[in-house]
């Protein structure tokens, strides 16, 4: 396996964000001391995995010498915002050539939640062309890699950021996730996913310009309590309107769950057997802690995949069409790549379809959401079959073959999406590789609390696989 990592006896040590933070306020390491080893380690692995799309150092060296950061809980803390998400001084380019390279004038509002947790942000992470695909891989550019192995997909469309984290160059960084793109890359790497509840942070503008808002922001990180850490304290900064606040959650509880357990993906086809064993042993786990697991059906209708993948490709149509008006009007749509172009056309042969298409995502809302009435919480892998080599969902293949193999693989995490609950994805599988393996935690709407509950017991139980251990 071609590992890739930057773990070593600087400032940032083995720590996680916390850690890091940590020293920093007891005056053990300076915020400038942490700002320079996260360069020093990007520098080392980047030109390897290439996650970084926008390098903006100088402006991080600068507000780590002004201690520019507030009070929050990762006051210093190098990270990098995903490069689909505006912050004033970086351009914003979407991962496609479309998109004209302009510097952002402002940030948007969920940037402001994100800087309000103290994180100094040294760039902007990869992503494919506007977060359509699975995989962080390009038509004009080299892929963004997986630091565990070189040869695979990091995931998407937070790909940039998990491969950055996965490598110890980054204790925690910045993804969004509008049908599983924080927690497909969480799984692919090896590391702690959280897709929010729907409005828990702050909505993005194209989240709320859409008829269901499926994106999510959050982080991706290497430890339960990053993540919860991160949740608590953009919370402080902006509750949430109409959900049960979350708070710090600091621990497992002492409650017994009960959790569905999914088998089989929306798509019809049979886990693969890496895939199988690492459900099966989690439920194992689940168990022994006490836990009760069942095996339920699929709880959405199967026309599912049809209604999701029918909106997938009604925003790809949108930017074909409207790119100018929705992004800049220097948006170039001869410069989208094939897979982009492949969706839109798809989304117009189907467009009369488009008022049943969102009547029905409702409709599975509404059952999905049934299942929280018989249980606490629902397991299933994160992903259809582990993680594919660099090139199996190629943006340039043939894309009806593309297509397929792309909607098999992704087949569990857009429910969440649609229903606006929330899903995390933990590694707590392998490969019979050496891969990471994800497996995927939902709750009811508004019920993060359980969802980290569950997810410091299970670190605490089997703790997760670190790179820097395997090689």
């Amino acid at each position: 396996m071609r590992h890739v990592h930057a773990f070593g006896d600087d400032a940032l040590g083995q720590s996680d964000a916390l850690g890091v933070a940590a020293a920093i306020a007891a005056g053990e390491i300076s915020a400038t001391e942490a700002v320079d080893a996260a360069l020093e380690r990007i520098d080392r692995v980047n030109p390897q995995i290439n996650a970084i799309a926008i390098d903006d150092r100088e402006r991080a060296r600068k507000r780590a010498a002004d201690d520019d950061f507030g009070g929050g809980v990762f006051a210093g803390v190098p990270s990098v915002i995903k490069n689909n998400t505006l912050m004033a001084g970086i351009p914003t380019t979407h991962g496609s050539a479309a998109v004209p390279v302009l510097v952002a004038t402002a940030n948007e509002p969920f940037t402001d939640q994100l800087l309000a947790t103290g994180l100094n942000i040294v760039g902007a992470s990869t992503l494919p062309a506007f977060g359509l695909t699975a995989t962080t891989e390009f038509v004009d550019r080299d892929p963004t890699r997986n630091p565990w192995d070189t040869d695979y997909s990091s995931g998407a469309s937070s790909g940039g950021s998990a491969a950055l984290v996965a490598s110890g160059a980054l204790p925690i960084a910045h993804g969004n996730d509008g049908g599983g793109s924080i927690r497909i890359p969480a799984a692919a790497c090896g590391l702690v996913g959280l897709k929010p509840s729907r409005d828990r942070v702050v909505a993005s503008p194209e989240g709320k310009a859409m008829p269901i808002d499926l994106i999510s922001n959050g982080v991706i990180s290497r430890s339960v309590r990053d993540t919860a850490h991160f949740l608590s304290d953009a919370e402080k900064f902006c509750p949430a309107p109409g959900l049960p606040p979350v708070g710090l959650v600091e621990g497992p509880s002492e409650r017994r769950l009960r959790i569905a357990m999914l088998t089989e993906p929306l798509t019809g086809q049979l886990l693969d057997d890496d895939t199988q064993a690492g459900l099966t042993a989690t439920a194992e786990l689940l168990e022994s802690l006490g836990h009760r697991t069942e095996f339920i059906p699929v709880p959405v209708d199967r026309a599912y995949v049809t209604q999701f993948t029918d909106y997938w490709a009604m925003l790809a149509f949108s930017l074909d069409r409207f790119g100018k008006r929705m992004i800049d009007k220097g948006f170039d749509r001869s410069k989208l790549d094939p897979f982009t172009r492949g969706l839109s056309r798809m989304y117009l042969r189907r467009m009369w379809r488009t008022p049943s298409v969102i009547r029905g995502l409702k409709q599975s809302t509404v059952r999905f959401q049934e299942t929280f009435a018989r249980f606490d919480a629902v397991l299933s892998p994160t992903l259809a079959h582990t993680t594919p080599k660099i090139g199996y969902l190629d943006p340039a293949g043939d894309f009806d073959e593309i297509f397929d193999r792309l909607t098999r693989y992704v087949a569990f995490t857009p429910a969440n999406n649609t229903s606006g609950a929330p899903g995390i994805s933990l590694p707590l599988a392998q490969t019979s590789q050496g891969l990471p393996l994800g497996m995927h935690f939902t709750t009811d709407l508004g019920d993060e609390r359980t969802l980290l509950e569950l997810a410091y017991e299970l670190e605490a139980a089997q703790p997760f696989a670190r790179i820097n251990d395997a090689g």
